[in-house]
């Protein structure tokens, strides 16, 4: 039989409570964290291209690239 009191099972229940709400802070730090290099990654790619593209006077590929480089900025606020 359970010998805990009332006091003490709710105790436990604040504590799980707490547990949960650091592991859901925890995880949305590490969601930002990928997140946030997930775009610097896919904007040095952007950067790479589109300096290859200005260096072979690739005048179609630098306008589509900087586009996609805007729109990037745009979504991510940067």
């Amino acid at each position: 039989m359970n010998d805990k009191s009332y006091t003490e099972l709710m105790k436990i229940g604040a504590m799980k409570r707490n547990k949960m709400k650091e592991n859901f802070i925890q995880d949305l730090y590490i969601e930002m964290l990928l997140t946030e290099i997930q775009l610097t990654i896919e904007k040095e790619k952007l950067l790479q291209k589109i300096d290859f593209a200005i260096d072979h006077r690739d005048k179609l590929s630098f306008l589509k690239l900087s586009g996609e480089l805007k729109d990037l900025n745009r979504r991510f606020g940067n």
